[in-house]
């Protein structure tokens, strides 16, 4: 499974709205789009990886009080074995109304390498 379809269930189960990198429909009250940012190994046995990091930005986009639903994301990222390496309050758009806050999540998948 990707870090992209396992966040995708995480905020469908919240009934939050997401797309990646773009949200294409209409915005609704409050939204998640989602960028990847890393897909690297940092771990290393016998000079060979071992797991594959792969980190998103996930952006809750909200033009009401933000705050109720960036708990109910975190909590959920934690409880779905997510690493939560940076939150943090972007700001908020004027000519929208949006407030922007952003969460950078990471996740280790152990390495299998392809035979071709």
């Amino acid at each position: 499974m990707s870090i992209l379809s396992e966040l995708n269930d995480v905020f469908d189960s919240l009934g939050l709205p997401v797309e990646s990198t773009v949200f294409s429909n209409k915005a609704k009250e409050e939204y998640i789009v989602l960028t990847p940012l890393t897909d690297t190994f940092d771990y290393y046995a016998d000079n060979g990886p071992v797991y594959d990091v792969c980190e998103v930005r996930v952006t809750l986009f909200s033009n009401k009080n933000y705050l109720k639903t960036r708990n109910r994301i975190i909590d959920a990222l934690l409880e779905n074995d997510f690493t939560i390496t940076l939150k943090q309050y972007a700001g908020r758009d004027d000519d929208t109304g949006f407030h922007n806050y952003t969460i950078d999540v990471q996740k280790h998948y152990l390495y299998e390498r392809t035979d071709d």
